[in-house]
């Protein structure tokens, strides 16, 4: 048999094929990628097929375990690769890698900025960033709390004019 009359004769099988996809798909474009996949497995290795014997019958089976093949290469992945929207603080520590000799950098650049401000700035900056609320900086310092505002304002725009470099807007 040539390869045109096996083309022809898988050709004439297409419908019960598109059918009998459908069962194990649901969905009409994965029925006919399922029909594509085994149409080309068919014709790609016809050299495989033995005269005689039953066409219909060897392209059931090329699409049942076309089918069987792409659904373990699908749960495999979904198993392995985690698709959901929101990382979570694990998933970013073990994804992230660290550079130390930029942060080196980054934290010197950091406290070269810092060390230009007056201390009237830093201390309530600094108490603000490691998490005091306004009102403790404020009775700690005693001072009014506008005060306290208004230098943590005053040192931010400071530190963000000296640091630019790591602004990316």
């Amino acid at each position: 048999m040539t390869k045109i009359e096996f083309t022809q004769q898988v050709a004439q099988h297409t419908d019960s094929l598109r059918n009998y996809a459908k069962q194990f798909t649901k969905d009409i474009d994965d029925t006919n990628d399922l029909l594509q996949d085994t149409i080309l497995k068919a014709i790609t290795y016809a050299d495989k097929f033995k005269d005689g014997t039953n066409l219909k019958g060897w392209l059931y089976t090329i699409m049942k375990n076309t089918f069987i093949n792409n659904y373990r290469r699908v749960v495999k992945t979904n198993y392995l690769i985690d698709k959901s929207d929101e990382l979570s603080s694990p998933q970013l520590y073990a994804s992230a890698s660290s550079n130390f000799g930029e942060n080196g950098f980054i934290r010197r650049d950091i406290e070269k900025a810092m060390s230009k401000l007056s201390s009237d700035y830093v201390i309530p900056f600094t108490l603000y960033f490691e998490g005091y609320r306004y009102h403790e900086i404020s009775e700690y310092l005693n001072i009014p709390i506008g005060t306290v505002k208004t230098r943590i304002h005053i040192a931010r725009k400071q530190l963000k004019s000296s640091l630019k470099t790591y602004n990316p807007n």
